[in-house]
């Protein structure tokens, strides 16, 4: 289930990474490189912090070979993404919800105190949007106005506090 929300994350992010850069009148290797790094920067900061190297996606092609189809579809698709103007924050609501929950998973997996997994889920989710900002010349969206990481932090306290009641529920109907 988390493999096909982290496929589904990284296309979101690849699309949004995409749009951003040509909005910015990026040249296609520029927008390829912010399609790469929005749809990846958040998974590789968590997998280096939680000591997993070499990261996932230089573990399995996948990931690059989705980034890639997103890219294309956003280049192919501009102009009827561009008369959706919420396309770039429909791409990026999905991939922080997705990322949010594959981090949160990352760190339940290696044993990390719950504060920590929100922590990393929130890391994973914002930082490859904060890094397409950053290249992008603006200042990042998680950073201004947005509740993008208070959503994501919300979002694993909710996590956390519902798998302690399905396991609470679990142990009484033993």
């Amino acid at each position: 289930m988390f493999h096909l929300l982290d496929i589904i994350g990284t296309m979101a992010f690849a699309m949004s990474g995409a749009l951003t850069a040509m909005n910015k009148k990026l040249d296609p290797f520029g927008v390829f490189i912010i399609a790469f790094v929005t749809a990846v920067g958040g998974g590789t900061l968590r997998d280096v912090m939680i000591g997993r190297t070499p990261v996932g996606w230089m573990l399995d092609l996948k990931y690059v070979y989705v980034i890639i189809v997103g890219f294309l579809l956003a280049l192919l698709f501009r102009k009827k993404m561009d008369k959706l103007r919420k396309s770039l924050f429909l791409f990026d609501t999905i991939g922080l919800g997705v990322f949010t929950l594959v981090g949160l998973e990352k760190g339940i997996n290696v044993g990390l105190h719950p504060i920590i997994c929100i922590a990393i889920g929130t890391m994973t989710a914002c930082f490859g949007g904060v890094t397409r900002d950053i290249l992008c010349n603006e200042i990042p969206v998680i950073f201004r106005k947005e509740i993008y990481a208070t959503i994501c932090i919300l979002g694993g306290i909710v996590f956390f506090s519902i798998k302690r009641l399905v396991k609470s529920k679990s142990k009484q109907n033993d």
